[in-house]
């Protein structure tokens, strides 16, 4: 190999690394500069153009909704059961159980909060139900 045919061979290897450096380079920062629109276009693809999410998240405000009435249904039994003047040991059962189902409740009631504080799910969340549950009323009202 001469020593033209060597400088031509470096030359030609300089011109292909510059050119996939800066091939690499600019699709770098066409991702970079595109990165709020194709992350705006994935979260209307996992959230509002993705039925299952919205059927599940609909859903969930009802389960969650329905597990805080439960809980007070609970709580309501157990209440009238202690009215009955049950033996002492039984009463204090109750009142054991009577204040695990009050935080099962106020648990579920920040859960519910929190979702329907979170951006991706208002939107999905049924007109029927509350948009905040409070932790002060007594009987919480859902839609069926």
């Amino acid at each position: 190999m001469t020593k033209e045919d060597r400088n031509f061979l470096i030359k030609l290897v300089s011109i292909v690394v510059l050119v996939a450096t800066i091939f690499t380079v600019g699709i770098f920062a066409i991702r970079w500069a595109t990165a709020d629109v194709r992350g705006k276009a994935d979260k209307r693809e996992q959230t509002i153009a993705n039925g299952a999410f919205r059927i599940a998240t609909y859903e969930e405000f009802f389960d969650l909704c329905a597990s805080v009435q439960s809980a007070e249904q609970k709580v309501k039994v157990l209440e009238e059961e202690l009215a009955a003047k049950p033996s002492e040991d039984r009463a204090e059962r109750i009142r054991t159980s009577i204040a695990a189902l009050k935080a099962t409740r106020a648990d579920s009631i920040a859960t519910y909060n929190s979702k329907a504080s979170q951006e991706h799910r208002t939107a999905f969340q049924d007109a029927a139900l509350p948009y905040h549950l409070d932790n002060t009323t007594q009987e919480t009202q859902c839609a069926a």
